[in-house]
């Protein structure tokens, strides 16, 4: 496989058994059997054409931040999109590419003067995942100012979704269904004061601070919230508020967290998110869907 794609396209590099722990947010995660950092779109193509011609795996992430990648790591190959990262403004539209930063895209939006993204000013994701998860915070979610997203598809063909193709539900997207890999997406925005909403970006910033556990490793919100019920208040009420499983702590700043606090692998993370949901399902009958996307082999 590597000698196929290096006869594809000299200039992509790839590695081979890497740890995945070193890109992950929560610093777990087995290794890849090969990874790969694309430059451009060109690369991304080479890289998916020849993993269909070729049968070998394809697995494609993001800044990797709302992921859980279990301990036996992935086999074939892994492309992580991060070089990716031009954000082009528009009038009221913003155009960025799958690895830029949905935070750094969210503020050049705002530096224009242009509205509709600011709760995604603390969202950790690429502009990719956002897409894929249809990610949310403080009352917003992407698909609230999404126009489109250019996709490759698994078998090599470009396509343009609207927000209308997308089928956006809670932390649901087509590409979800698919398997469709997101190149970029555009914003449709309004024009708004750029004081006013650079200080509700910042505002929000400081709140997450504030409420969330950023000094160590987390995958953000692990749990999707069940209707009626709030996700962080269940877990205190069932006394796992703190509960520790190797080095995955439940979070004492925010419950709905779960950090790395010290050599934690992937499987103590899953131990303890599958723990979580059985104390909560036989305290509240509450079934805990994980909002984070969990991938990879059992160790």
């Amino acid at each position: 496989m590597i000698s196929v794609l290096k006869l594809a396209d000299p200039e992509i590099k790839l590695q081979t058994n890497v740890p995945l722990s070193t890109i992950t947010f929560t610093k777990t995660g087995g290794p890849a059997e090969m990874l790969a950092f694309p430059e451009n779109i060109e690369q991304v193509k080479t890289l998916v054409n020849a993993c269909r011609e070729q049968n070998v795996p394809l697995t494609v992430i993001g800044n990797a931040s709302n992921l859980i990648i279990r301990d036996g790591g992935i086999k074939g190959l892994v492309m992580v999109l991060t070089k990716l990262t031009k954000i082009q403004v528009s009038g009221t539209e913003v155009t960025a590419m799958a690895g830029a930063r949905i935070i750094d895209t969210s503020f050049a939006a705002g530096q224009a003067g242009l509205s509709g993204l600011e709760f995604a000013a603390g969202i950790p994701g690429s502009v990719g995942g956002a897409v894929f998860m249809n990610a949310g915070a403080y009352g917003g979610e992407t698909r609230e100012c999404f126009k489109s997203c250019q996709v490759l598809t698994r078998a090599g063909e470009l396509k343009t979704y609207t927000c209308q193709d997308m089928k956006f539900a809670y932390r649901h997207s087509l590409v979800q269904e698919t398997g469709d890999i997101v190149l970029s997406a555009t914003f449709s925005l309004v024009s708004g004061n750029r004081r006013v909403i650079l200080d509700q970006m910042h505002y929000l910033n400081a709140l997450r601070r504030y409420k969330q556990p950023l000094d160590y490793p987390s995958c953000g919100s692990v749990f999707k919230r069940p209707a009626g019920h709030f996700v962080g208040p269940m877990i205190i009420q069932a006394g796992l508020q703190g509960k520790q499983i190797g080095g995955a702590q439940d979070s004492m700043k925010h419950a709905g967290f779960i950090i790395n606090v010290g050599g934690a692998t992937a499987t103590d993370y899953l131990n303890l998110i599958h723990y979580i949901q059985k104390v909560v399902d036989a305290q509240f009958d509450v079934d805990l869907q994980t909002e984070v996307r969990i991938i990879g082999q059992e160790p």
